[in-house]
């Protein structure tokens, strides 16, 4: 199975969150695991925003980027092209999505068309969810 996280999700990985144990099981037992490039600079920002609002001490947040920075490369992630980003503009209208929550909508989308394995997508964002399952109907 080919495991998509948008940002909600990758972050569960690496803090200790309602729905990391879900997110954790997902990726178990996952053969690959794919994102949006923009996942990268939102999970770095998501783990500072922690750190700075004292949900993390300074060796969590040290610990959490540590691991991040280790699994990156692991991760198969999708750069944004034209056709992409233009994707993105119309599912952000049709769903009433936010600019990175519209490109991993429209980044799972490519995933789907591309893939010859069942594809799955984990969010934790419920217009995302309904989104989703709307482009795997």
């Amino acid at each position: 199975m080919t495991l998509y996280l948008d940002t909600s999700s990758l972050v569960k990985m690496y803090v200790e969150e309602d729905g990391s144990s879900v997110v954790l099981a997902l990726v178990e037992r996952s053969d690959t695991i794919v994102t949006s490039v923009v996942a990268f600079v939102e999970t770095r920002a998501a783990l500072a925003h922690l750190r700075r609002s004292r949900n993390l001490t300074p060796a969590n947040y040290a610990e959490a980027k540590r691991r991040f920075a280790e699994d990156w490369p692991s991760v198969v992630s999708i750069e944004v092209s034209e056709a992409l980003a233009r994707l993105a503009g119309d599912l952000a209208e049709k769903h009433g999505l936010r600019g990175f929550d519209s490109i991993h909508l429209a980044t799972f989308a490519h995933v789907l068309e591309r893939s010859e394995d069942d594809v799955e997508f984990s969010s934790f964002d419920k217009r995302m969810v309904a989104a989703a399952r709307k482009l795997d109907a």
